[in-house]
């Protein structure tokens, strides 16, 4: 995996980190051609059901990207359903709510699925486990109740003394805490369940660090494989897939991101179309049809904005 420092807040640092940890995400066919156009509004119309990345498509930080509330309001004129797919785990349903709102998005909270509800969902299908989790605790453990938590900080015995791990959220995490991480898990090692696995989210001042960067790092520090929960993976795409009913078939869904390893892999993975986001985000700056011929993963559409 790419160092942390070695390219900085830079499109070719993200991509090239993403590329190094390619074994460990999954694997899609793409045999279809890509094509440009100038907005989501020319290339719509054939599809029933649109599925939104957030960083770098709706918003960048806590600011929204201009005319994306007014895209989403026009594909509902149009008759067209919308969800937010996004890997965005750090913070409860209630809240994240109270932020599309305050960025001028009037989202349901159905149509909003994240990998943190693909986190949820999956510790109901395993035994319970005492576990360590990365997170601001700032929010407790809302939505966790039931589940055995301690948050992870800078007491090495708190590591040693869980079963597993979780990785949420990374504001607040730090190289001493991920050095704790990986000697315990050295030490002892127990299952990694990773809530986010973005490497990165586009905010106003850079890229921050999110947790499959994290992830990653222990992955290759400790040989653990982590469980992803979030794009590219699919169990988020289930989630959001199984809502709408009557079911929308797969050749009228569109996935639109941002970033090529994780919105563009995941609908490929589930077969469904795809455009890429370029003025914004991951790749601003790069060359789309390099990043696909080195990647070998093709949307069917690129757009500078929604």
């Amino acid at each position: 995996m790419k160092d942390l420092q070695a390219g900085g807040d830079t499109a070719e640092w993200v991509f090239q980190t993403y590329e190094s940890v390619r074994h460990r995400l999954p694997s899609a066919r793409f045999t279809r051609n890509f094509s440009f156009a100038p907005s989501l509004e020319q290339v719509a119309a054939p599809f029933d059901l649109i599925l939104f990345d957030a960083y770098g498509v709706l918003n960048v930080g806590e600011t929204p990207i201009d005319g994306a509330a007014a895209r989403i309001t026009a594909l509902r004129t149009a008759g067209k359903s919308v969800m937010v797919v996004s890997n965005s785990a750090g913070y409860p349903k209630r809240l994240m709510m109270e932020r599309y709102a305050r960025l001028g998005f009037d989202f349901t909270p159905s149509e909003v699925v994240t990998s943190r509800d693909a986190l949820l969902h999956h510790l109901t299908q395993i035994p319970p486990r005492h576990w360590g989790v990365m997170l601001n605790p700032a929010h407790g453990t809302e939505e966790f109740e039931s589940h055995h938590l301690s948050f992870l900080a800078d007491d090495p015995a708190v590591y040693d003394g869980v079963d597993g791990f979780l990785l949420v959220g990374s504001d607040g995490w730090s190289d001493d805490r991920q050095s704790l991480l990986e000697t315990s898990l050295r030490r002892a090692p127990r299952p990694v369940i990773v809530g986010n696995p973005d490497i990165v989210a586009p905010r106003e001042g850079g890229f921050s660090r999110e947790p499959g960067y994290y992830a990653h790092r222990l992955a290759d520090a400790t040989g653990i494989a982590p469980v992803f929960l979030g794009k590219p993976f699919a169990s988020v795409f289930e989630l959001a897939l199984s809502r709408p009913d009557p079911p929308v078939k797969k050749t009228r869904v569109l996935m639109v991101g941002d970033t090529m390893q994780t919105d563009i892999l995941g609908g490929g993975l589930m077969e469904v179309s795809t455009a890429l986001v370029t003025g914004f985000g991951a790749h601003f700056g790069a060359d789309p049809a390099d990043l696909i011929a080195r990647s070998g993963i093709v949307p069917d559409f690129i757009i500078p904005h929604i």
